[in-house]
């Protein structure tokens, strides 16, 4: 297996943290350099000499992660708690024409996820998680019905699939570009700032918002269909 010392844990790495744990560290800190994942410790992985990493990646599906599944520590949580193993390859690519925003709905953690657009243009280095049949069928399962699987178009891996949300992105409404996800309760307090319904329903502050909005999906739902207000836009993804 193409691995390399040393073996680091995510907590001495500073990447143990949950973002469906801790609603408002979302998205995470995501892997800098190749790793394997392994439970709860990350691997080096040699990419350098041709044809060891063969029987790594073998059978296995590219998807690349524009939110939390690009920090090992959130893959780890969605795999170890259906008693899957938590072992995971993890890449970082550069990309071309791919933008992240913010998906224009609630998700059930209660806050507010990342999504992709199509951004001619834009370059941006991105994790692929390369997930074998089970593994992509559990993570398959906590993005739908609010995402859905779809081939990058021009990839720079054979293969490589995408979450698109069903929603479309959130959009600022003084610029009318995509909003950024960025600092998570830096997000959600923008947003009840330009929004007094939301704030009623989910503030006063960031960590009121995900604390309700998890704890009801009546409040994701209402609070989903107010933040559509706040500025939107559909994201036709071409195949």
């Amino acid at each position: 297996m193409a691995l390399k010392k040393p073996t680091r844990t995510l907590k001495a790495l500073g990447l143990d943290t949950v973002p469906a744990l801790a609603p408002l560290t979302y998205p995470g800190r995501p892997v800098t350099a190749p790793a394997l994942l392994v439970a709860d410790e990350l691997h080096d992985l040699d990419l350098e000499t041709p044809g060891l990493l063969d029987d790594v990646l073998r059978d296995r599906t590219p998807v690349l992660a524009v939110g939390s599944n690009a920090t090992p520590a959130q893959i780890a949580y969605k795999l170890s708690r259906l008693n899957l193993p938590a072992t995971v390859p993890m890449i970082p690519v550069e990309t071309h024409g791919i933008g992240i925003g913010c998906s224009a709905h609630i998700g059930r953690n209660g806050y507010v996820a990342a999504a992709p657009y199509e951004a001619p243009g834009e370059r941006r280095t991105l994790v692929v998680t390369w997930l074998d049949e089970v593994q992509l069928k559990a993570v398959d399962a906590t993005e739908l019905p609010n995402y859905r699987r779809v081939p990058v178009p021009g990839a720079p891996v054979p293969g490589l699939q995408i979450y698109v949300s069903e929603y479309g992105v959130l959009t600022d409404p003084a610029t009318g570009a995509p909003r950024p996800v960025g600092d998570q309760a830096g997000l959600l307090t923008a947003l009840m700032d330009h929004s007094p319904a939301l704030h009623a329903l989910l503030g006063p502050t960031p960590r009121d918002w995900v604390r309700r909005a998890a704890a009801s999906p009546a409040v994701r739902e209402r609070g989903t269909l107010l933040l559509q207000e706040t500025g939107r836009r559909s994201t036709p993804w071409h195949l």
